[in-house]
């Protein structure tokens, strides 16, 4: 293993670890924003050179591929640009009283440990450590969505750290039968948790076994990436946590677990004798799409409304993932990096518009294009995109999932169809009272960032232009290793 390679992969890892300890010392909120972005941002420029680095043979523990930097690059991105609108999104809640300096540096230090955590699950070679560190990176964001300690963040942490618990035991259950089914051909030892390891050996495995396990991996990880009807924690999750913990709940974290069920699903096709993956993963994913789909009509609560949004999106993803073949995972590939960077955006721009008008309530929050035009077009845009319209990148990853469905399982394109445009419907239906008319509340100005915000929106815009073809040629190779 080569110094060249071993640099970045530990920069992904010890810069945020680091990070944290100073933080925790560190008095002083500008300081400590200040560091919280400087970090975020060395880790990003660690994750680029995995680019251009040389690859070592996979080690016990780490493993550096194409589908995994897809992963580590979009994370690192997306954490450094919600560190930037954290600085001035918190900064306002501790001259508002909502938090303390005390509970600031508790903040920043989480939030560090949280990308730690991300990181670690995505460079992992060993299954075991990978679920250790989805663990660390789900109970980090429990005390991150109730450090308000009022009645109802309390309550929705208490929600998600039950309701994650279970999910991960169910995760952790499935990882031993993987280490069950594989002991037998392996032998014991580390070896028989090692990915790289059993997706070698996995056609020699008991397919009775192997099947057991994926569905409790399915169910478990599928909890965190927030499939219905396992998502309840997420609503609540994003609407009474500060909204830069929204922004990477719904850009990020579910990724983590998305990432871990495409490993899983990769070592099931290894097997010929196993159970198909893809039916499960496409019955849950356009369940959550539907279901997700009309429970946007009901929302009241301007973050719980894209929440579901998300709930939406991933099931899209996993839709998408469960079909198969090089173009419905191209198309899964890409709606899971457009979905990341939009919906951070809107996170960014709801974010600061709680703060201005004083409630999440829709009905509270009207004409911010005429009260606030940058947040208001700012929002307008990001709602636009995920809501599937050209020319944003978001309406490309959609057509490309739908085609496809109809290209090989017509009867299954209708309800996903249907999904698609209930959804937009629901979107464009709330986004015309909050974004136009008379505006209601607070008019006064916003002492915001607004590069985190247009800078991602620009990205998917220009994805939905043009995709450069170094970028296509990558993608489509990761599809193909997806199956």
């Amino acid at each position: 293993m080569t110094a060249s390679f071993i640099n970045p992969v530990a920069a992904v890892l010890i810069i945020p670890a680091t990070a944290a300890v100073l933080l925790v010392l560190m008095p002083g909120y500008r300081l400590t924003a200040r560091l919280n972005v400087l970090a975020s941002l060395m880790t990003f420029a660690a994750a680029l050179t995995l680019f251009v680095t040389e690859r070592p043979t996979p080690g016990t523990y780490v493993l550096i591929d194409d589908l995994n930097i897809v992963f580590i690059a979009l994370n690192t991105f997306v954490g450094f640009t919600a560190s930037l609108f954290s600085a001035s999104y918190i900064g306002h809640e501790l001259e508002s009283g909502r938090l303390t300096p005390v509970y600031l540096r508790f903040y920043h230090a989480m939030y560090q440990i949280m990308m730690f955590g991300m990181n670690l699950a995505f460079v992992s070679n060993n299954i075991g450590l990978m679920w250790v560190a989805v663990e660390v990176a789900t109970l980090t964001t429990v005390l991150m969505v109730g450090i308000y300690r009022t009645h109802e963040a309390l309550e929705a942490a208490w929600k998600y750290f039950i309701l994650g618990s279970v999910g991960i035991a169910l995760a952790l259950f499935g990882t031993i039968l993987v280490y069950m089914t594989a002991r037998p051909v392996i032998g014991e030892g580390s070896d028989a948790m090692v990915w790289t390891v059993l997706v070698t050996r996995a056609v020699a495995f008991d397919p009775a076994l192997l099947n057991v396990a994926f569905v409790f991996l399915l169910l478990g990880y599928g909890t965190k990436v927030g499939l219905a009807p396992l998502h309840a924690w997420l609503p609540d999750a994003h609407a009474e946590g500060p909204t830069p913990i929204s922004a990477v709940l719904s850009g990020l974290l579910l990724n983590v677990a998305l990432y871990v069920l495409l490993r899983f699903k990769i070592l099931m096709t290894a097997n010929p004798a196993a159970l198909a993956p893809g039916p499960l993963m496409v019955l849950m994913g356009l369940a959550s799409l539907i279901f997700a789909a009309f429970m946007l009509y009901r929302r009241r609560d301007i973050k719980r409304l894209f929440a579901y949004s998300s709930i939406e999106h991933m099931g899209i993803i996993v839709f998408a993932f469960g079909m198969g073949g090089p173009l419905a995972n191209f198309a899964g590939l890409l709606h899971m990096v457009m979905h990341s960077l939009t919906k951070s955006a809107i996170f960014y721009a709801v974010g600061h518009v709680a703060q201005i008008k004083g409630t999440q309530r829709i009905a509270d929050i009207r004409g911010l294009t005429e009260s606030h035009p940058a947040l208001g077009w700012g929002l307008v845009i990001g709602v636009a995109a995920i809501a599937g319209l050209p020319p944003f990148g978001i309406f490309m990853s959609e057509f490309l999932v739908v085609s496809s469905t109809f290209a090989r399982e017509p009867l299954l394109a209708v309800p996903l169809a249907f999904g698609l445009l209930i959804a937009f419907g629901a979107l464009l239906l709330r986004l015309t009272g909050v974004a136009f008319g008379k505006p209601l509340g607070s008019t006064a100005p916003v002492a915001a960032s607004y590069v985190p915000l247009y800078a991602h929106l620009a990205l998917v815009l220009m994805a939905g232009i043009y995709l450069p073809p170094p970028l296509v040629a990558w993608f489509r190779h990761i599809a193909i290793l997806l199956g």
